[in-house]
């Protein structure tokens, strides 16, 4: 029993082949670490920007980047179509001209069919909008948001420096566009008990939100939230813990809605907690063992009553 709609088995329902998907740093910034919001950026955000750190840390270009990653991927996976993920920073965070040199100079490349960018919900606009969606004619188009959680007080604890309304206005711009929306939200975050965490996925599952990455929250270096578990001030969830609220939050979600993420996927070097958040696939297999044990799946208990709109 397939007990969640996973991102690999909807893009082979697509394309009928595997697809890889190829993470880019294009050196773009954020507006909360360079004084445009703030500098401290959010609680816990390393460095990179969550991303590879390929351009700001060796200046590698785009081309370089999706040659590199192409050759490696087609060796262990053989696959022969990619998507080029805009991962680092705020990939919507320059001029519209910019933004569509970039975009273009990665899909010229040969095996891609999708387009993946992750930003911020207060970094889009209209013109913006109008250029993402414009690659829709031919290609799979995805825009992903970082929400986080559905709690302002949340978001202003973890120094987000946007509110939620703002985030579900972005979502609704792109829903009349029909673009793609794939919303990040984060498990066991500062001040948040289980139910406020599952009223984060109850929020998203009345929103027209297509996608969804689950991330735990872990603890890397050079980030605020590393000084806050070094003065003990944070306590990260157990495996078994995470596992049981990935369970939770999936029976709320939409049956049809792409499971893109289960868990983070931290530097392993970069790392000060929890241990276990190294063991990616142990912790996939972790979440597909309690949903087995529990014999739940996702949409178990979605209020189909109450429409998306």
């Amino acid at each position: 029993m397939q007990r969640y709609r996973d991102f690999n088995t909807y893009l082979k329902e697509i394309f009928g082949e595997r697809v890889q998907k190829i993470s880019l740093d294009a050196g773009l910034g954020c507006p909360n670490r360079d004084g445009t919001i703030s500098r401290e950026g959010c609680l816990f955000c390393d460095p990179r920007g969550s991303g590879t750190g390929a351009f700001i840390d060796k200046g590698i270009s785009i081309d370089q980047q999706i040659a590199r990653a192409k050759e490696a991927i087609q060796k262990r996976y053989k696959a022969r179509k990619f998507i080029a993920y805009f991962q680092s920073f705020t990939n919507t965070y320059a001029p519209t001209p910019r933004l569509k040199s970039l975009y273009d100079q990665a899909l010229a490349h040969k095996g891609m069919v999708g387009l993946s960018v992750a930003t911020r919900p207060d970094c889009m606009d209209s013109e913006i909008l109008a250029l993402i969606g414009s690659y829709q004619r031919d290609h799979l188009v995805w825009l992903e948001y970082g929400l986080q959680s559905s709690h302002d007080a949340t978001l202003r604890r973890i120094h987000r420096g946007h509110t939620v309304a703002c985030f579900e206005k972005s979502v609704r711009m792109a829903a009349d566009q029909a673009i793609n929306v794939c919303a990040h939200i984060i498990l066991g975050l500062p001040g948040e008990d289980r139910d406020m965490m599952l009223e984060t996925a109850r929020y998203l599952s009345h929103l027209p939100v297509q996608g969804v990455k689950i991330h735990l929250l872990y603890v890397v270096k050079g980030t605020p939230l590393a000084e806050f578990y070094r003065k003990k001030d944070f306590r990260c969830l157990g495996r078994d813990e995470y596992a049981n609220l990935v369970a939770d939050v999936l029976e709320l979600l939409p049956p049809d809605m792409v499971i893109q993420r289960l868990t983070g996927d931290p530097i392993p070097s970069e790392l000060v907690a929890p241990a276990w958040a190294r063991e990616k696939q142990i912790n996939l297999r972790f979440i597909q063992g309690t949903l087995q044990r529990r014999d739940t799946w996702q949409g178990r208990n979605f209020q189909t009553s109450i429409a998306r709109k």
